[in-house]
């Protein structure tokens, strides 16, 4: 709710800003160590990013909540922006984006941690939890770059606006896209801040959509196995809705302050 989120962010910015804080029955301040501010800012964007990976994975609509404040917290203390963009880009090259490239040479298992794989005892996970992890982080984006946090004095523009999402999408459609990867990711990503780049870009926006449906999608489609159909009809679906309503409706998610999901503090 939204009473819970601005204790929450009070709470962090409060830390940040160099006040003593409970946490965990005891009072902390950064200021404790030559080194605390900077400890802490590497830990909170640390946090924020891994409840994209497994939060937001597992619940969607808790993207938005997680992502206001994240993105209030960016504001204030660019920082952490730069950090959570450090973190995400590590975990979910895809974010960038990116699709790292094998070379010769490097192990197996270096490459598919590359590629954003967890590799435990030399077992790499199942692609279904790979993509869930993947997909969570990239909703995480896409909401961050949507939203400010509402009850602050917000001056000057977003600290990493819609522009980035924009040339994200851009970018992801330059590359060539990978089986079951590319049609989720741009599915996830879409879903959450489709309605924002739509009000923002209009006619723009529905070329794009264009582009992907009758250029990129069957590029897609091209490469993917019969094992790896969820995923691309699930994209197919949603550019068809998306296509031939263009319901800017369709694109939502309840507004901020509908959630009532709880978030970790961090």
């Amino acid at each position: 709710t939204g009473s819970q989120l601005r204790e929450i962010f009070d709470k962090i910015n409060n830390l940040l800003s160099g006040k003593s804080v409970q946490s965990g029955g005891r009072t902390v301040s950064v200021t404790q160590h030559p080194q605390g501010l900077d400890f802490v800012y590497y830990k909170l964007a640390e946090k924020f990013v891994n409840q994209g990976e497994e939060e937001i994975a597992s619940h969607h609509e808790a993207a938005f909540p997680i992502a206001v404040v994240a993105s209030g917290i960016w504001e204030i203390h660019p920082r952490v922006g730069d950090l959570i963009l450090a973190h995400l880009h590590k975990k979910c090259p895809y974010s960038v984006p990116f699709y790292p490239a094998f070379k010769d040479g490097t192990p197996l298992e270096e490459y598919q941690r590359m590629l954003g794989y967890q590799v435990k005892d030399s077992k790499i996970e199942q692609q279904d939890n790979f993509l869930k992890r993947m997909s969570g982080m990239i909703r995480l984006y896409a909401a961050i770059i949507q939203l400010r946090w509402p009850y602050g004095n917000r001056q000057g523009t977003h600290p990493h606006g819609l522009n980035h999402g924009w040339r994200w999408l851009a970018q992801m459609l330059n590359m060539e896209p990978l089986a079951d990867v590319t049609a989720t990711l741009l599915f996830d990503f879409l879903e959450v801040c489709g309605n924002a780049l739509m009000k923002q870009y209009q006619v723009q926006f529905w070329k794009m959509m264009l582009l992907i449906r009758e250029d990129y999608f069957p590029r897609i489609e091209a490469i993917t196995s019969s094992g790896q159909m969820g995923s691309l009809m699930r994209f197919k679906q949603f550019l068809e809705v998306k296509q031939f309503l263009q319901s800017s409706k369709l694109f939502s998610f309840p507004p901020f302050g509908i959630c009532s999901i709880s978030i970790t503090r961090p």
